[in-house]
This record gives structure tokens, C-alpha cells and sequence, in this order.
């Protein structure tokens, strides 16, 4: 997702929360497939920790294993950290994966 900067607070069109501790995305692009930690998570989308991302404007899909069930969804990589991970945009997803990540983001927007 891409943020607006306004002076020194970017603008999202979602809230993001810290990924709790040990959670893990399965993701491929193209060929390459791989499971990495998380290190943001929002409803517009999540930053992956991995020293091979692949290219901007890669197309990416995603399994997320949530307390309230899988989440899969189809998503473009919108930023790469170089040597830290990638920034990605869920671009596609079904309404009953979106209905389990909301559920799954209720108490991870509440401790914020």
C-alpha cells in the first residue's frame, strides 16, 4: 500500500499493527516460493521479512495461517527494503478470507 507523507506522519488508508511473534506468510512470485516472517500487518496489506524480494510490481500470492482460519489472497509488491523484506498491496481476496483477517485484527488494533 502506498502511504502519503505529510510532514513526518505517513497516511494509510488502513491501520498497521506489528505482526505478533511467529507468525509466518507463505508466499510465491512466479516461480520462487518461500515462507517468511511478518513484520507489519494491516487490511490493505503486510511487510514480509525476506533478503530476496521479488521486483516492484511483482504479483504475489499469499496464505496466511490465522488464529480464525487461512487467509489467502493475491497481492502486487508495492516496496523492497533491500537485505530487510518487501511492502505488499493485497490487490484480491475473497470476502470470507477478508471477513477472517478482520476478525484476526480486532485485538491486534485493540493493543495498539
Amino acid at each position: 500500500m502506498r502511504g502519503v507523507v505529510v510532514g513526518d506522519t505517513e497516511l494509510r488508508r488502513y491501520p498497521r499493527v506489528a505482526s505478533p511473534k511467529g507468525v509466518v506468510v507463505a508466499w510465491q512470485s512466479g516461480t520462487k516460493r518461500a515462507v517468511s516472517y511478518m513484520e507489519t500487518i494491516g487490511l490493505g496489506g503486510l511487510f514480509v521479512m525476506t533478503r530476496q524480494a521479488p521486483p516492484i510490481r511483482s504479483m504475489v500470492k499469499v496464505l496466511l495461517d490465522l488464529p480464525f482460519g487461512e487467509v489467502r489472497a493475491r497481492a502486487v509488491v508495492r516496496r523492497v527494503a533491500p537485505a530487510k523484506g518487501m511492502g505488499i498491496e493485497f490487490i484480491a481476496m475473497t470476502q470470507e478470507d477478508r471477513a477472517r483477517l478482520s476478525k484476526a485484527m480486532l485485538p491486534m488494533l485493540a493493543m495498539q
